[in-house]
């Protein structure tokens, strides 16, 4: 099964137990054994774990400290040394989830620790573990033929379509925390998200994907909030930077930091308070941006969206802005009103 940027196919077990919520001390119950599944069902549990994975977004297993003080590191670790250990590391991981989810907002349900043997993820052959939980359970109809009738009953179980939540954890970069891919469908309200903050205690990879995101990041930031107070600057102009800022990244498949400032920046007094802007977002966000890196078109896609070059004229007019900056008018009539004056050939 061809993913994003890594290949799995062959699930070597599965250790399954049942995760409560520990403010309603709802407890956990523990299997004593992995569970065992025919070569149909893996093909069935496969799909479930692994379809909802559709991003290039990647993480790394943090501790502000020292890495191997993150429990899911720590279990993660001694499984990928002694894949026997599957159903022993899996308690560990049911135990730390449950103290992880106090919070009245997270709902019960089982937690899957699976073995992927062989897996391909950038060209390197690695093993990988999962970690899978459902919490929402669906009603199923069950249509069946009893002598010149039919029957019908309903039965509760899992849609192996919704995944809730899942991770991904590749044996590479383990100086570094893992490589690491996330899944969470549900509890997305910022006090709810123990998946991800808490039991997992990720942080982003710090990849071309992660470099451009934070790029583009910052040029939106700069030219939207920052240019304004420092330079007189129309709406149309910053319409403009935000859509060169953009086709830059689009048209170009590596970044350098000064071929950007050149080409979208321009003028030597905006590319100087840039970089000084430039600083001043490093430390205030406490990460570093690379000044050359290869440009992730994920990355570019998702962050587009946020660059909307558009102008509100009062509560009548919302002009958008695509192209060229040079067709756009911008004036005063003799009464004080302003205007907007848009040059074209053809109208759709």
């Amino acid at each position: 099964m061809l993913m994003n940027n890594y290949d799995i196919s062959e699930i070597s077990g599965i250790a399954v137990h049942k995760i409560g919520n520990k403010l309603n001390n709802e407890g956990i119950l523990l299997a004593k054994e992995c569970l065992r599944v025919d070569e149909d069902i893996q093909e069935l549990l496969i799909s479930y774990f692994l379809s909802p994975f559709k991003s290039d977004e990647y993480y790394t297993l943090y501790h502000d400290s020292d890495v191997s003080l993150n429990e899911v590191y720590a279990y993660a670790s001694a499984l990928f040394e002694n894949p026997d250990r599957l159903l022993e590391e899996s308690v560990l991981m049911a135990k730390h989830l449950y103290e992880n989810s106090s919070h009245p907002k997270i709902k019960g349900g089982e937690l899957y620790t699976v073995y992927f043997r062989d897996c391909v993820i950038d060209g390197e052959t690695v093993d990988a573990i999962g970690l899978f939980k459902s919490e929402n359970k669906d009603t199923f109809l069950k249509v069946y033929p009893r002598g010149d009738a039919f029957e019908i009953e309903s039965e509760t179980g899992i849609n192996i379509n919704k995944l809730d939540k899942g991770c991904l954890i590749f044996n590479t970069e383990k100086e570094n925390g893992y490589v690491v891919t996330v899944v969470d469908n549900t509890n997305k309200s910022s006090e709810a998200q123990y998946w991800m903050d808490h039991f997992l205690h990720i942080r982003q990879r710090r990849d071309d994907f992660y470099q451009t995101q934070n790029v583009l990041n910052l040029c939106k930031d700069f030219v939207v909030n920052e240019l304004p107070e420092k330079f007189s600057i129309s709406k149309a102009d910053q319409a403009d930077l935000l859509n060169k800022s953009v086709k830059f990244f689009k048209e170009k498949d590596s970044f350098d930091m000064e071929e950007f400032t050149e080409e979208v920046m321009a003028q030597s007094d905006v590319v100087e308070e840039f970089k000084s802007f430039r600083n001043q977002y490093q430390e205030e966000s406490e990460t570093q941006i690379a000044d050359n890196f290869e440009i992730s078109n994920t990355a570019v896609k998702k962050e587009a969206r946020g660059f909307k070059s558009v102008i509100k004229l009062d509560k009548n007019f919302h002009i958008y802005i695509h192209g060229d900056r040079d067709l756009v008018e911008q004036g005063r009539e003799a009464n004080g009103k302003k205007y907007y004056k848009l040059f074209y050939d053809e109208e759709h």
